[in-house]
């Protein structure tokens, strides 16, 4: 059931100070600028390819400073206790614009690895990929694209996926046309003191459990931050994200992801309205407080069951629900820019909310909710708590979307919903990673 297919449109700097980085008084885009680095001869490309390829347990690969062109991929496979160290992030810039063959531009597969203190520009595919990891640091990575043409551009920047014990600290992704951050299928998650910005999402913990997200800042994006569980997966759900102390600002970027009737690469994030700042999506078990949710042109939250994007709701062990989510004591600031109309869910938000055309929301709950528990949405069956310190001028929105697109029903009455939640995490394990 596709519910906005044929919905008429009704309505025709912030800069933490690092890395080589310029930033225009008219748009909060920032780039990374790797142009006046020293360029690195083919001999000390050698000598780096060859350190990945001949790296045994226990080693410290050291790549100085400087701008190296790389034309293959560079791949750590299977090792134990290794650390990656560049000169810095403005020092150490490896490039992959003319690679012509594989996906990532690093790619790492191991136990107890460590990369740190370097740029990865312009990868063909993901920027760096970890799989298969147990233990996996990434701390003052800088991931990015120097092209114009962003939906040329790779899928995800910092890719760690099927891994245990990630932490990815005081890290840059930006210009993915997927998501910037991305953690898939993992468990034991730490997420912090980073920055993504002009990518199609910023953040995303995808079929994962047990993550923790918080310290970074998520702006410019279409959306910021992403807590996602997909059917057909090989981990087929993920439970126990807390999503906290980060700001969350200005998500308005176009959407510029590959249509999913374009490329059988499309993605599930072409469908996310610009003007996103956090959506679940058939999330479970998750804690979203004390986030400065700020400008975000369409809504501030979004919480979604997998309906709402028309694809089959049926797979093995998986259910398309979005359950047990709490959200309290986080601070909006609604932006005057008019709300998304170039996706069906943007148009939705901004024609159909209770508040008026064309409001901003801060949250809304698309209404889907589970009916072998309930036959009535009123008994909070989907066990959804929120908690805000001013629930009476919070712009909600819950809609009703049973009955299609012909009948579409929306209510600001959060009354069922006014109540407290628990959920619990614990990363204690991987704190001093």
């Amino acid at each position: 059931m596709k519910i906005f297919l044929s919905i008429k449109f009704l309505l025709v700097c912030t800069v933490a100070g690092s890395i080589l980085i310029s930033c225009n008084s008219k748009s909060s885009e920032m780039t990374f600028d790797s142009s006046k680095l020293p360029r690195v001869g083919q001999e000390e490309i050698e000598k780096v390819i060859e350190a990945f390829i001949l790296a045994k347990d226990g080693d410290v690969v050291e790549i100085p400073a400087g701008f190296y062109n790389l034309k293959t991929q560079l791949i750590l496979d299977n090792k134990k206790n290794i650390t990656i160290r560049g000169a810095g992030m403005a020092e150490t810039v490896l490039s992959f614009r003319e690679l012509r063959t594989g996906g990532e531009g690093v790619k790492l597969v191991g136990e107890n690895i460590k990369i740190e203190d370097l740029s990865i520009e312009d990868a063909p595919g993901d920027g760096i990929k970890s799989q298969h990891c147990d233990g996996i640091t990434f701390r003052r990575i800088n991931v990015t694209w120097t092209n114009g043409d962003k939906s040329k551009n790779g899928t995800y920047a910092i890719y760690p996926v099927q891994c245990k014990n990630v932490m990815i600290d005081e890290c840059i992704a930006s210009h993915s046309k997927d998501a910037g951050i991305y953690v898939g299928q993992s468990e034991n998650i730490i997420v912090k003191n980073s920055l993504a910005f002009g990518n199609v999402a910023g953040i995303e913990i995808e079929n994962s459990d047990n993550a923790e997200v918080f310290g970074n800042t998520a702006r410019d994006n279409a959306g910021g931050i992403l807590v996602f569980n997909l059917p057909g997966l090989p981990k087929a759900e993920g439970h126990g994200t807390k999503i906290y102390d980060n700001d969350i600002i200005s998500n308005n970027h176009v959407n510029f992801a590959t249509p999913l009737n374009e490329d059988p690469n499309g993605n599930t994030v072409t469908m996310i309205p610009p003007g996103s700042g956090l959506i679940l999506l058939a999330a479970k078990d998750v804690e979203i407080y004390n986030n400065r949710i700020h400008e975000n042109k369409t809504v501030g939250i979004v919480i979604a069951n997998y309906h709402i994007t028309g694809f089959p709701t049926e797979a093995p062990d998986w259910s398309p629900f979005t359950s047990n989510i709490y959200i309290h004591d986080n601070e909006y600031k609604r932006t005057m820019k008019i709300p998304d109309l170039t996706k069906e869910f943007g148009q939705l938000i901004s024609i159909y909310n209770a508040h008026g055309k064309g409001k901003t929301q801060d949250i809304v709950y698309d209404g889907f909710w589970d009916k072998s528990i309930s036959d009535d949405i009123s008994t909070n069956p989907m066990k959804l708590c929120i908690k805000e310190a001013d629930m009476a001028s919070l712009h909600f929105t819950l809609f009703d979307l049973w009955e299609g697109e012909e009948n579409i029903k929306s209510s600001k009455e959060f009354g069922s919903f006014d109540c407290q939640g628990e959920i619990q995490t614990n990363v204690s394990a991987i704190v001093n990673m």
